[in-house]
């Protein structure tokens, strides 16, 4: 099979973590005799030093070309960077939310998975962690309060900022028809959560999520406010099968899923159209302090490549051969410094990627 790959790297860790990915895909292309073509396009920062904006236009064009985008993180340290000295607009999260709508990737799906080598990175009590846990985190990304009419002004003379939360029952429902359908592949689980004791659009979300679940009767189905759901992540996340959620409490809740895994750089990331389009990239941010010293971990960036042959390419057995290649290295002892115990051998960013595709 040919693939069409857009590859943007980003910043930070970025083009590192990227650069692992493709050597762990080429290594699949070589033993199961596909071909991955790649059009390297930039986004973010190094979008914003060369073009002044964080994703032209002619970026996007080409992308849409594609079967599928490979990203790596973007932004910096928002604090001494000049890229946060710019608009908001001009800054190079922007890119991304502007790469999400034009694209119209709707749907991201953050796997969290304890895998049993790193309990002892999960910060949970080890009574949790024994029990481990494996759920799928659907996130809708390109509505809600991300995506709604914003401003700062003066009102009465007092500075005044807005932000719009808004959703529609369309934008919900195909949103939820997806975790269904996700729920059918896994454990047959879907916890919707909301804020509905509070939010007129949580109270829509439950709506039409109910609507949805009663063409799968075989799935069961649940509501859990967004609080009480930050709680039994940390309390009990075996429970969790699919989560469903608008886009800023999947925002937070992925971040927090993926911490108890013992490290950001373990959890991939899918978000999908409507069709087998899709853009994969790493859960984590750039980690702009780490830049450059190779010792990021590129597993996350590695697993999103997997999860793209699995969604975009429908090659499950290549998919299902990086996954195990990555559990057994783990399984063999290898770590990056993220995920090693205190005086336990490390390996590079680098030596982490050559690890998984020589395991292929």
């Amino acid at each position: 099979m040919n693939c069409n790959i857009a590859v943007i790297k980003g910043d930070g860790i970025g083009p590192e973590v990227v650069t692992e990915a493709m050597k762990v895909l080429d290594a699949v292309g070589k033993k199961y005799g596909h071909t991955f073509n790649y059009e390297q396009l930039l986004m973010g920062g190094c979008s914003i030093d060369k073009y002044g904006e964080p994703l032209t236009d002619e970026t996007v064009a080409i992308a849409k070309t594609k079967d599928a985008v490979l990203l790596g993180s973007i932004g910096g340290n928002t604090q001494t960077s000049p890229w946060y000295k710019l608009p908001p607009n001009k800054r190079p999260e922007a890119g991304l939310l502007k790469i999400r709508k034009e694209l119209g990737l709707f749907a991201n799906l953050r796997p969290a998975y304890l895998y049993p080598e790193l309990k002892e990175a999960c910060p949970l009590k080890e009574s949790v962690a024994e029990r481990g846990f494996d759920m799928m985190i659907m996130r809708e990304l390109t509505g809600g309060l991300y995506f709604g009419d914003r401003y700062t002004k003066e009102v009465d003379g007092v500075m005044t900022a807005v932000d719009t939360l808004t959703y529609n029952e369309n934008e919900i429902r195909r949103i939820a028809v997806k975790g269904f359908d996700i729920a059918m592949k896994r454990r047959k689980k879907v916890t919707l959560v909301d804020k509905a004791n509070v939010l007129d659009s949580s109270r829509l979300w439950r709506k039409v999520t109910e609507e949805v679940a009663k063409d799968y009767p075989e799935v069961t189905y649940e509501t859990m406010l967004v609080d009480n759901a930050a709680m039994q992540l940390v309390k009990d996340p075996a429970q969790f099968d699919v989560m469903l959620t608008e886009n800023m409490f999947g925002d937070i809740l992925s971040d927090e899923a993926s911490m108890i895994t013992g490290s950001i750089g373990m959890l991939s990331s899918a978000s999908l159209n409507e069709t087998k389009f899709g853009l994969y990239e790493p859960s984590g941010g750039s980690a702009p302090d780490i830049a450059g010293q190779n010792i990021a971990n590129p597993i996350a960036t590695i697993l999103s490549a997997a999860m793209m042959l699995k969604f975009t390419f429908d090659l499950d057995k290549e998919a299902d051969a990086i996954e195990n290649a990555v559990k057994k290295v783990l399984e063999e002892g290898y770590r990056t410094i993220d995920i090693a115990k205190p005086g336990e051998p490390q390996v590079k960013c680098d030596e982490m990627g050559t690890l998984i595709a020589e395991r292929v």
